[in-house]
């Protein structure tokens, strides 16, 4: 009885392992480029050929290495080669990192506005100004 169990339970689990694997490699893209230097390691899931190991190494590289300037810097996160890196190349892109996108102005302090200059005297000669002459 155990022999017949057992061959039983290996073909679930292949038949499991192939339909995982077939949603898992028609997943949907995303809709828009996804920024390499903003992104979150689920965004970066959403691209086809990034899982989740390959997602949290970018990340990782990032935070060690600095911004993207390229989609070709890809090449040097271990995993990810020629052929690879053009499958996703179209649903990457390089655009200013998080601490880059803000306003000039958000970073810089508040200066309070330079007061008003008074006006300056006339120097039209009283006499053309005051009627009463």
């Amino acid at each position: 009885m155990q022999r017949t169990v057992v061959p039983r339970i290996v073909f679930v689990l292949a038949i499991y392992c192939l339909l995982s694997a077939a949603i898992l490699a028609n997943k949907k893209p995303p809709e828009s480029p996804v920024n390499l230097n903003t992104a979150t390691s689920e965004q970066l899931q959403l691209v086809p050929g990034i899982g989740p190991v390959t997602a949290d190494k970018i990340v990782q590289m990032r935070k060690s290495y600095g911004a993207f300037k390229s989609v070709d810097d890809l090449r040097a996160v271990r995993g990810i080669g020629p052929k690879r890196l053009e499958k996703m190349r179209k649903y990457l892109t390089v655009g200013k990192a998080a601490s880059q996108s803000k306003p000039a102005a958000a970073n810089k302090p508040a200066t309070p506005a330079k007061p008003a200059t008074p006006p300056k005297p006339s120097t039209v000669p009283a006499e053309l100004t005051d009627p009463s002459l």
